[in-house]
């Protein structure tokens, strides 16, 4: 086994015990957590078994198992990029929210002058 391989395994590892701490917690979601925890189990299988990856390239017609494996991670990015992007706006949103209400709540009563 490589340096690399047994860097990248040590790292999996640590972070398959990062997601199950966040889990017990519960500052990960059920569904994410298990995204996470396949995901870096896959890492795991794929760097102790490279030959994993040519046979994963050759199911979706790729040449060689490393460029499958790129363009998988670069749509895995893309979405998560895109969730994030999804829930800031969602924040941002509920900020806005919050702060109109809290400063109609703080005007003073107008009282009527006639």
């Amino acid at each position: 086994m490589t340096v690399i391989q047994l860097l990248i395994i040590a790292f999996a590892l640590f972070a398959i015990s990062r997601t199950v701490l966040r889990l017990r917690d519960g500052s990960v979601a059920l569904g994410w957590g298990v995204f996470w925890l396949v995901f870096w189990g896959a890492v795991t299988v794929v760097t102790v078994l490279p030959q994993t990856a040519s046979a994963f390239a050759a199911l979706l017609g790729v040449g060689r198992g490393a460029d499958a494996v790129m363009y998988l991670a670069l749509v895995v990015l893309y979405y998560v990029v895109f969730r994030i992007f999804v829930r800031l706006e969602k924040i941002e949103h509920d900020i806005t929210r919050l702060v109109r209400d809290r400063a109609l709540s703080d005007l003073p009563e107008k009282e009527d002058h006639r």
